[in-house]
């Protein structure tokens, strides 16, 4: 198994010294500098760059200046996607993001986990777990999302929050570790 697969897996690997994850990760990272770089109104020029990062796209989707990825070819976002300043996505495993999600600034969707002990952790191993974010999700300012976590359907996730655990369909939840905190009444 290379070291991507085990990545996809789930599986402790180690990119530090794998020369196909290396040059993957170079090359998205030249083109995110690339997409931070396009003038904020040259919306075709920021479109078309978006289709060279993101790995799969369903519709239109705007993502304001700087936004970070590691690969982004983990990257599934639906339509009408919209990312305030600062998002910074680390796809080491799968990230799908739903159709009508509204994401603020400064928030971090994070597949990456390290080892606790040191050993392991000082050999550059790390798990990438995925992460699904459902439709109509809104979140906060300032909000972590950590792996193998998924938000349902039509939640809120309050800012400030670091989600640690699933958040089921059509709630409000916010806090550090974010919980449920009451359901969405949908008028």
């Amino acid at each position: 198994m290379t070291e991507k697969e085990k990545a996809l897996a789930g599986l402790l690997y180690n990119a530090n010294y794998d020369e196909d994850i290396i040059k993957e990760l170079t090359a998205c990272k030249k083109l995110c500098m690339e997409y931070n770089q396009i003038p904020f109104d040259d919306v075709k020029a920021k479109k078309e760059m978006l289709k060279r990062i993101i790995g799969k796209i369903d519709g239109e989707i705007t993502i304001i200046s700087p936004f970070w990825c590691d690969y982004g070819s983990n990257i599934e976002i639906g339509e009408r996607f919209y990312s305030n300043h600062n998002l910074i996505i680390l796809d080491g495993g799968k990230v799908k993001i739903g159709h009508d999600v509204f994401i603020a600034p400064n928030c971090c969707i994070t597949t990456a986990s390290h080892p606790l002990d040191i050993k392991r952790r000082n050999e550059g191993l790390e798990t990438a777990k995925p992460i699904t974010i459902g439709d109509n999700v809104w979140i906060g300012a300032n909000v972590t999302i950590l792996p193998n976590v998924k938000i349902g359907n039509g939640c809120v996730i309050g800012a400030g929050s670091v989600v640690t655990k699933d958040i089921p369909d059509n709630m409000v939840a916010y806090g550090n570790p974010c919980r449920a905190i009451r359901e969405i009444e949908q008028e």
